[in-house]
């Protein structure tokens, strides 16, 4: 006898990723939700001048979403996928506020690496948790804490998709890797002799990986910050097929129009 599938809370936690118009008074959302990952929701209303919903939905903050239940498909399943699912109420669940300056820059890429590389309808509450986590962690100014914030963010990421090779091995030979030499990560060949990151600091990253304590993996992070953000960069273009990340891109245009 087939076990049912339990059924998502009435009420779940949720950040807004993106949003697009869908008629003159209504939106498309898609939602991170902790219980059931990334959703795309139709917010009727949403764009009248006295909707409720025009303050909650906003990037970067935590709420608390009702959604009424998807379709179902003829065949009598339940079908997320082909079902349309609307919002039925929205409301602000405390939290940061909105963030300024590069921190704002960080955020928009956050989005937008999980709107990359998760797929749809897949719960993902590690990595929900992880989100809301790093978000206060983004300033305005590109501090140290800041970027060991996002590589930690990166890391997790990769890792918990199956896209992070064991960092504390040479792939090839699986041999442990050596303090002092260099070793870079390829996409394709994992961590490989030659390369600007310190075996030493690749061991404390997959321990701290593996401890699951995000402190401790920022500050595994932080003696390394200009080599990793390389090599982590460069590997997540490859999982995402050499497309640009146009957040990233926004930012190098804002930079040289400062300079």
């Amino acid at each position: 006898m087939a076990t049912r599938q339990s059924r998502p809370p009435a009420v779940q936690q949720a950040y807004v990723l993106h949003h697009y118009d869908w008629s003159e008074s209504s939106l498309i959302l898609d939602l991170f939700t902790r219980e059931q990952g990334r959703l795309a929701v139709v917010a009727k209303g949403a764009k009248r001048p006295y909707s409720q919903l025009r303050a909650v939905l906003l990037p970067f903050q935590r709420i608390q979403v009702t959604l009424s239940k998807p379709l179902k498909s003829p065949d009598g399943n339940d079908s997320g996928s082909e079902g349309v699912v609307t919002l039925r109420a929205a409301e602000w669940a405390g939290g940061s506020t909105m963030p300024a300056g590069a921190a704002l820059f960080s955020g928009y890429y956050l989005n937008e690496l999980l709107l990359k590389l998760l797929a749809r309808q897949d719960p993902q509450p590690l990595l929900f948790d992880l989100y809301a986590q790093t978000l206060p962690e983004l300033h305005a100014a590109e501090d140290a804490q800041s970027q060991a914030a996002l590589r930690a963010f990166e890391l997790r990421l990769l890792a918990e998709l199956g896209l992070l090779p064991d960092l504390s091995l040479a792939t090839l030979t699986q041999t442990p890797l050596q303090a002092g030499a260099g070793y870079a990560i390829s996409p394709e060949s994992g961590v490989m002799p030659g390369g600007e990151l310190d075996g030493a600091t690749l061991v404390n990253l997959q321990a701290a990986l593996l401890h699951g304590s995000l402190p401790a993996l920022r500050q595994a992070c932080a003696p390394a910050l200009p080599a990793l953000r390389g090599q982590l960069r460069g590997l997540l273009q490859y999982h995402l097929a050499g497309k640009p990340l146009r957040t990233r891109q926004v930012m190098l245009d804002v930079q040289k129009l400062m300079e």
